[in-house]
């Protein structure tokens, strides 16, 4: 049970420990993580929490868009999210507005009969050690982070996921089958977007062929009948709201619907029975369609709109509770001492994964089994938990941009060729599998490409 609850505090600093290279430094003034940045009703923030949240939310950001656009060399931070303001600007405010919340959260959760165990502060104190332990002092140093400050994060996270269900718990839960109702369908949509008239009108002949093969057999293959007409062409399936919902008001005075198909192609749908295809062609401004409603009332795709319905609720709830708290809570911000705090593209994070030692490997498998014989619940939280995490040796490794960041580097800057770098890259890679084979790897970290 122990080991649940360390991995579970560990979980909290898994994007700052999985953040694996602090680049390009630069000569940025060194960061104060002792001072005060803001106050929460009377209690102090230093700055060295508010920087673990803040490179954790970078690292994050980063990891992300490098997943959409590839490659490190991209600009976030520095351009300009409104007027005056950089996003990197942008993100620190709203990182400390998150870091505000989790103290109010603490404060809040006596009231919620929410509290930390022996075994938390103990499996929070191990990781926190862990995480110094693991990062070399120029990391700690470019964190502005003491020990303590790791373990109020950790304290802060740990009370923050922890809350979420008892200020939902009075949630409105009943919900009525006909606001949750769905009906099914299956469509073919063939898009007239940027098309010539005549482009246009093939479109409308193809559609209107596969509607005539539907209308032979409605039950039969929808996507074999559009593959029939191109082989471009292919059936979905959908749900939409059985009963006509409120519809939103936009920025102007235009009202919308807020399903995600067209109002004609639903106002079609709703005029069908079960197994029943729609008597023509139906065009919308960016396309037309070919339509069969499937089920009036899909008993599945009901009782998961009923789940969404509910989680809605929640996070609405938990939103308008928590910002009431922010507006009520006594917050003071030392304006001066928060623009020490950089968020620039001078330095990206990038996410690093350590070899872990059988050794570790086989305590790591030993303890999920233990737990997973305490409790089957206890074991799928964990799992769950730790399915986004990574070890808790993971580190942060600092490496400025004018100093060699890999010992090729270093080689080249000596004059050997880049060949040589290769083979030796090679030669040091061979040795490494061969002690892992002997079961004697250490931890390694993945740099990455500057």
């Amino acid at each position: 049970m122990k080991e649940m609850f360390k991995r579970a505090a560990v979980a909290a600093l898994a994007g700052v420990m999985t953040a694996g290279m602090l680049t390009g430094c630069g000569e940025e003034e060194k960061l104060d993580g002792t001072q005060t940045v803001a106050t929460v009703n009377g209690e102090e923030i230093p700055m060295g929490i508010l920087s673990l949240v803040v490179r954790q939310s970078q690292a994050q950001a980063e990891a992300m868009y490098a997943s959409f656009m590839g490659g490190t060399d991209y600009a976030i931070w520095d351009s300009e999210a409104e007027e005056g303001k950089t996003y990197g600007e942008q993100a620190v405010e709203d990182s400390l507005q998150q870091v505000e919340l989790m103290y109010i959260l603490r404060e809040k959760a006596p009231d919620y009969d929410v509290e930390l165990t022996e075994e938390d502060e103990t499996a929070i104190a191990d990781a926190a050690a862990s995480f110094m332990a693991a990062n070399s002092e120029e990391t700690l140093e470019a964190l502005a982070v003491t020990e303590d400050q790791v373990k109020t994060c950790l304290e802060l996270q740990t009370y923050q996921e922890r809350m979420q269900e008892p200020v939902v718990a009075d949630v409105d839960t009943d919900i009525s089958e006909e606001e949750a109702q769905q009906s099914s369908f299956t469509y073919v949509s063939l898009s007239t977007a940027d098309l010539s008239d005549e482009e246009i009108e093939a479109k409308k002949e193809d559609a209107q062929k596969i509607l005539d093969a539907m209308k032979e057999d409605p039950e039969g293959d929808f996507d074999a009948a559009a593959k029939e007409v191109s082989e471009d062409y292919y059936a979905l399936d959908g749900s939409f709201d059985t009963n006509p919902g409120e519809e939103t008001e936009t920025d102007g005075e235009e009202m919308v619907s807020s399903s995600a198909y067209p109002d004609e192609v639903l106002d079609v749908l709703r005029t069908l029975d079960d197994g029943e295809m729609g008597p023509d062609v139906i065009e919308t401004d960016t396309a037309y369609y070919v339509v069969r409603l499937n089920e009036k009332n899909d008993e599945e795709a009901t009782e998961e709109k009923k789940d969404s319905i509910l989680e809605e609720r929640k996070s609405e709830l938990y939103t308008d509770t928590t910002q009431q708290w922010l507006d009520e809570a006594d917050i003071t911000v030392d304006e001066d001492v928060l623009k020490t705090l950089k968020l620039t593209d001078s330095h990206k994070f990038s996410i690093a994964t350590p070899t872990p030692t059988p050794e570790a490997t086989e305590d790591a498998d030993a303890a999920e089994d233990t737990d997973a014989a305490e409790t089957s619940d206890s074991a799928d939280t964990a799992e769950d938990t730790s399915a986004d995490t990574v070890d808790e040796d993971e580190v942060l490794v600092p490496v400025e941009e004018d100093v060699p960041a890999t010992e090729d580097a270093e080689e080249e800057e000596s004059g050997e060729t880049s060949e040589d770098a290769s083979d030796a890259e090679d030669s040091a890679q061979t040795e490494e599998e061969e002690a892992a084979d002997e079961g004697e790897a250490e931890p390694t970290v993945t740099e990455a490409a500057e």
